[in-house]
């Protein structure tokens, strides 16, 4: 399975992206803003970092890059396609996902472990959690509140579409403790906290991996079993 990870101008989180994706068994490589062409991609995923220096808002100007082209057609066909903290940011940005990720609600750039609860299962990147599990993973962000019309949120909340809460706290005073989010095709996944930073045992938190390792399994599946 052929992972595409994003770079830009700017990511700093698109090597734990990589390895945690090769960990679980993929072949991941990078994939520069300036390129067209995802090179026979059967994923990707749009890392941490500050694309461009988070000029004018975090992901504004990314959303222009040659890439996001691809990426567009790439999701609109049914790719998976997983955005991490920044990613999250320039997947709103580019329209992919509904709402917008607005400075941190104590103005104060957070990069810390928090719990975080699985809501959702059924998308390519959650099916390898049990619904309800709660595990510690870092965050990393100055604009990470997420915000969205009412009718926006409660779309979200009706339809099974948020992914992952914050469990035990609301660090950024995101609306209902929102951390992670699908679309309405269930193909595109981006979240805030950081599943690669807590991918292996070394780091004292593995849970992360499963991440990585659920795209392998949704992959392998649409496949017939082989990934």
């Amino acid at each position: 399975m052929r992972v595409a990870v994003v770079r830009f101008p700017g990511s700093n989180c698109d090597e734990d992206t990589l390895r945690a994706a090769r960990a679980a068994g993929a072949d991941s490589y990078e994939v520069w803003h300036r390129d067209t062409d995802l090179r026979d991609a059967d994923a990707v995923m749009i890392p941490g970092g500050f694309a461009y220096g988070d000029h004018l808002r975090a992901g504004a100007i990314a959303r222009f890059s040659p890439v996001m082209t691809a990426v567009a057609e790439a999701a609109r066909a049914g790719m998976p396609v997983l955005g991490i903290c920044n990613g999250f940011q320039v997947l709103c940005e580019a329209g992919l996902l509904p709402g917008a990720l607005m400075r941190n609600a104590g103005q104060l750039f957070l990069s810390r472990p928090v719990a975080v609860r699985i809501e959702n299962t059924v998308t390519p990147f959650t099916n390898a959690y049990q619904k309800g599990a709660i595990f510690r993973v870092p965050i990393a962000h100055g604009e990470g509140r997420y915000v969205a019309s009412p009718d926006t949120v409660a779309e979200l909340e009706s339809e099974g579409r948020v992914v992952m809460r914050y469990a035990t706290e609301n660090p950024n005073g995101s609306v209902n403790s929102i951390a992670g989010i699908v679309n309405t095709a269930g193909n595109v996944v981006a979240m805030m906290p950081h599943p690669e930073r807590a991918a292996h045992p070394t780091v004292g938190e593995s849970e992360g991996a499963k991440v990585f390792e659920s795209v392998l399994m949704s992959v392998g599946l649409s496949r017939g079993g082989s990934t």
